[in-house]
């Protein structure tokens, strides 16, 4: 067994003077930071949508959905804070597949993680830049944080990571809100352990180096469906799910109680269309509980330019090819809805 050296070290110091954000980038990127803390802490009681598609393997449609987020969210700005997903990472179940910008920059050619280093920076400055809203990302390997760290402002870590030691450690040590999702079998106690080591301080070896970490008080929970042992999906999103997980919130000592709503993977069986029902189910059940209201703040929905997917061979503009999303028009008339019913 061995490792083949494809590349020479990488240093995380020159990747990070690769699209460094302007000072008026930066102000504003700073400036939303500080409203997404004050979202994740209840001081401010916008609702939070982590919105866009499921991986951003085309820069110039991202970019595209980039711009028309960015219209859209100077209407609802009084209720509705949006932080659009751009997935650089996509975990693979067996391997196989296209596993995101930073492994495939150009989808016409092979693997390419040193350019594909380059690209994901590239576009998560643009989007800050040209459009104003500041980015979600996933982290998939811990160990490439310090990839997108000065640029993302949310950090997502999916349910195939959640029980990781690393995952959970590093976690610790963001400084971003972080959302941590069910694992794949909906066990909900794994969930609130992850939550539990993110809010705490860590010491472990992370970088080849002995670290102490700050903790995470702005780590949080991400509701996502999950796959019974028949490999059946079972959605928990429903009212009986949220006070089942409010009343984990409420036995442990966390920091900062929130729900995001994922409305999409198994919560949708990945039927893209469902996002829309599971939507409005779950605000009426914010209506119907006060509690309810209290701790889910969030929905995470998979959007793009166009509905559905398309294999990565595919040639049209703003279509996703990993998991299907709604489209331009669907998605504006749902953050609409919310707008209207929150």
């Amino acid at each position: 067994m061995a490792f083949k050296q494809l590349s020479e070290m990488v240093d995380l110091v020159e990747v990070k003077q690769v699209s460094v954000l302007a000072k008026e980038a930066k102000a504003l990127k700073d400036k939303r930071d500080q409203e997404l803390e004050n979202i994740i802490k209840g001081v401010d009681r916008r609702f939070l949508l982590l919105i866009g598609p499921c991986s951003a393997h085309d820069e110039e449609a991202v970019i595209e959905y980039a711009h028309r987020l960015a219209r859209l969210q100077k209407k609802v700005a009084d209720k509705i804070f949006m932080v659009p997903r751009v997935y650089t990472n996509k975990p693979r179940t067996n391997g196989d597949g296209y596993k995101g910008l930073l492994h495939q920059p150009d989808l016409t050619s092979g693997s390419n993680l040193l350019n594909g280093i380059l690209a994901v920076r590239k576009l998560h400055n643009r989007v800050i830049t040209e459009t104003g809203l500041t980015t979600a990302d996933e982290m998939l390997y811990p160990e490439n944080l310090g990839i997108v760290d000065d640029l993302v402002s949310y950090i997502a870590v999916g349910a195939r990571s959640v029980e990781d030691q690393q995952h959970r450690f590093v976690a610790s040590g963001i400084d971003q809100p972080t959302g941590l999702k069910n694992p794949t079998n909906g066990n909900l106690n794994i969930m609130f352990n992850a939550l539990y080591a993110a809010q705490q301080k860590q010491e472990f070896l992370f970088n080849a180096q002995h670290v102490e970490s700050s903790s995470n008080p702005l780590a949080h929970v991400i509701l996502r469906g999950l796959l019974n042992e028949y490999g059946d999906n079972r959605p928990n999103y429903y009212y009986e799910d949220l006070l089942k997980t409010i009343s984990m919130y409420e036995e442990g000592n966390f920091k900062n109680p929130m729900i995001v709503i994922d409305t999409n993977h198994d919560n949708s069986g990945k039927q893209y269309l469902e996002q829309v029902r599971i939507v409005k189910q779950t605000l009426i059940n914010r209506h119907w509980n006060e509690k309810v209201a209290q701790f889910v703040r969030g929905f995470m929905i998979e959007s793009f330019l166009e509905d559905g997917r398309q294999d990565s061979e595919g040639k049209i503009f703003g279509k996703s090819i990993t998991d299907p999303c709604l489209g331009w028009e669907k998605t504006e008339k749902l953050v609409n809805y919310i707008y209207e019913n929150i």
